[in-house]
């Protein structure tokens, strides 16, 4: 692995576990602050998320491209393989390592630093048809909106479009948009607000590839290859193949 991958690599590993540790620590802030009151609880958790997600793709993206997403360091890989750009299979393998390695490991430095256990198995059940379709949705979008701003030049506007997007369809979606494989596997280390059962992973992990698939299909349609000022994921970052 290359010293430029390596630090990457690094990055992302960082930023998944950072905004894990914010989805799960705020979501146990928001309990214990607003007892009782789950509508506020989920104000509480989302706003913290967004602000969150902004600041990290801000800190971090002029390193590795701030993916903190299996399936969007995917679609990075898919829409750059004509003209190679983007991700390398190499350097796609690497990123999603990274991702869910930070991911669990962020979770249980939310659990610990609130005196909780470092591994707690979460016990909210989320498995149900209108869950799924409503992974799918948030997925889409997401895929949709990051790939949009850069095929149009607006790369630029992504921390604040996708901080404000998740903020908001933590409200719209039927599941609180988790919308991305590593946070939703790190979200059952953790039996708190945020949590997510271990059965319920694989169904949210299916329908979140389907949601990316349609997005990905969305980004070609209204925005085809040529219209592209990069083949980026996220702002900031020259991808360098070593």
């Amino acid at each position: 692995m290359s010293r430029v991958l390596w630090r990457r690599v690094v990055a992302e590993g960082l930023g998944t576990g950072l905004l894990v540790t914010v989805v799960v620590g705020s979501g146990i802030a928001a309990a214990k602050l607003s007892p009782g009151d789950t509508g506020l609880q989920l104000l509480e958790n989302s706003f913290a998320t967004a602000l969150g997600l902004a600041v990290l793709i801000l800190m971090l993206g002029p390193v590795s491209g701030a993916h903190f997403n299996p399936v969007v360091s995917v679609v990075a890989w898919w829409l750059g393989r004509r003209n190679g750009a983007g991700l390398s299979l190499r350097d796609l393998s690497a990123y999603v390592a990274a991702q869910v390695v930070g991911a669990v490991a962020g979770a249980m430095l939310a659990n610990v630093m609130f005196g909780q256990a470092a591994v707690s198995w979460s016990t909210t059940h989320r498995s149900a048809g209108h869950l799924w379709i409503g992974e799918t949705v948030a997925t889409a979008g997401l895929i949709l909106l990051i790939f949009a701003l850069v095929r149009t030049g607006r790369s630029a506007a992504a921390p604040a479009a996708v901080g404000a997007y998740i903020g908001a369809a933590y409200w719209f979606t039927s599941s609180t948009s988790f919308a991305n494989p590593a946070v939703t596997i790190g979200r059952a280390f953790s039996d708190t607000f945020a949590g997510i059962a271990p059965g319920s992973v694989p169904g949210f992990a299916f329908f979140q590839v389907i949601g990316a698939v349609i997005g990905a299909g969305l980004v070609v349609v209204l925005y085809p290859e040529g219209d592209s000022a990069e083949e980026l994921a996220v702002p900031n970052l020259e991808l360098r193949r070593e």
